[in-house]
Protein backbone atom coordinates (compact mmCIF):
# COMPACT_ATOMS: atom_id res chain seq x y z
CA UNK A 1 0.00 0.00 0.00
CA UNK A 2 1.19 3.32 -0.41
CA UNK A 3 1.76 5.44 2.11
CA UNK A 4 0.61 9.52 2.13
CA UNK A 5 4.44 10.34 1.16
CA UNK A 6 4.25 8.01 -1.80
CA UNK A 7 6.53 5.53 0.10
CA UNK A 8 5.99 1.78 0.05
CA UNK A 9 6.88 -0.83 2.63
CA UNK A 10 8.37 -4.33 1.94
CA UNK A 11 9.10 -6.66 4.00
CA UNK A 12 11.98 -9.26 3.71
CA UNK A 13 11.36 -12.31 3.52
CA UNK A 14 13.77 -15.39 5.10
CA UNK A 15 13.79 -18.90 3.39
CA UNK A 16 11.01 -19.85 5.72
CA UNK A 17 8.58 -17.46 5.10
CA UNK A 18 9.18 -14.87 8.12
CA UNK A 19 9.58 -11.87 7.73
CA UNK A 20 11.88 -9.94 10.17
CA UNK A 21 12.63 -6.77 8.64
CA UNK A 22 10.41 -3.84 6.89
CA UNK A 23 12.32 -1.23 4.24
CA UNK A 24 10.62 1.66 2.71
CA UNK A 25 10.94 2.93 -0.35
CA UNK A 26 9.30 4.33 -3.36
CA UNK A 27 10.82 1.06 -5.72
CA UNK A 28 11.05 -2.13 -4.50
CA UNK A 29 14.57 -1.61 -6.07
CA UNK A 30 14.99 1.56 -3.31
CA UNK A 31 14.22 -0.79 -0.35
CA UNK A 32 16.31 -4.11 -1.44
CA UNK A 33 19.38 -1.07 -1.89
CA UNK A 34 18.41 -0.39 2.11
CA UNK A 35 18.36 -4.21 2.87
CA UNK A 36 21.59 -5.30 1.25
CA UNK A 37 23.58 -2.53 3.18
CA UNK A 38 22.84 -5.01 6.07
CA UNK A 39 24.34 -7.56 4.49
CA UNK A 40 28.08 -8.63 5.48
CA UNK A 41 30.35 -6.25 3.14
CA UNK A 42 33.59 -7.81 1.01
CA UNK A 43 37.32 -6.12 1.27
CA UNK A 44 35.99 -5.30 -2.29
CA UNK A 45 32.72 -5.28 -5.20
CA UNK A 46 34.19 -8.31 -6.98
CA UNK A 47 34.86 -10.28 -3.57
CA UNK A 48 31.25 -9.23 -2.45
CA UNK A 49 28.70 -13.13 -1.93
CA UNK A 50 25.60 -12.07 -4.03
CA UNK A 51 23.10 -13.19 -1.72
CA UNK A 52 19.09 -13.73 -2.55
CA UNK A 53 16.62 -10.78 -1.32
CA UNK A 54 13.24 -11.63 -1.21
CA UNK A 55 10.84 -8.49 -0.49
CA UNK A 56 6.80 -8.63 -0.16
CA UNK A 57 5.31 -5.57 -1.30
CA UNK A 58 2.96 -4.92 2.24
CA UNK A 59 -0.92 -5.07 0.95
CA UNK A 60 0.12 -7.29 -1.87
CA UNK A 61 0.76 -11.08 -2.86
CA UNK A 62 3.82 -9.56 -4.46
CA UNK A 63 7.51 -11.14 -4.12
CA UNK A 64 10.27 -8.87 -5.20
CA UNK A 65 13.10 -11.22 -5.76
CA UNK A 66 16.62 -9.67 -6.03
CA UNK A 67 20.37 -10.77 -5.53
CA UNK A 68 22.05 -8.54 -3.48
CA UNK A 69 25.95 -7.77 -2.27
CA UNK A 70 27.59 -5.15 -0.44
CA UNK A 71 31.64 -4.24 -0.21
CA UNK A 72 33.51 -1.45 2.24
CA UNK A 73 34.68 1.74 0.05
CA UNK A 74 36.58 4.32 1.46
CA UNK A 75 34.77 7.60 1.60
CA UNK A 76 35.20 10.40 -0.36
CA UNK A 77 37.48 13.39 0.21
CA UNK A 78 34.95 15.97 0.44
CA UNK A 79 32.79 13.85 3.62
CA UNK A 80 31.44 15.48 6.00
CA UNK A 81 32.88 15.27 9.24
CA UNK A 82 30.53 13.04 10.98
CA UNK A 83 31.20 9.85 7.93
CA UNK A 84 33.66 7.47 8.60
CA UNK A 85 36.57 6.64 6.62
CA UNK A 86 35.11 3.86 5.77
CA UNK A 87 31.44 2.99 4.62
CA UNK A 88 29.46 0.13 3.48
CA UNK A 89 27.88 0.44 -0.42
CA UNK A 90 25.61 -2.07 -1.83
CA UNK A 91 24.11 -2.68 -5.05
CA UNK A 92 21.07 -5.34 -6.46
CA UNK A 93 19.87 -7.06 -9.26
CA UNK A 94 16.40 -8.25 -10.03
CA UNK A 95 15.58 -11.64 -10.42
CA UNK A 96 11.59 -11.23 -11.06
CA UNK A 97 8.36 -10.46 -9.43
CA UNK A 98 6.68 -14.03 -7.57
CA UNK A 99 3.16 -14.26 -6.49
CA UNK A 100 2.12 -15.85 -2.96
CA UNK A 101 -0.33 -18.49 -3.40
CA UNK A 102 -1.58 -18.16 -0.16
Amino acid sequence: MVRDDGKRNFALRAEDGSEESVFSGSTPRQAALKAARRLNPADSEDAAERVPLHLREKGTDKIHKYEGWAWNETAPDDKPDWMPDEITEANVSKQGIEHLDE
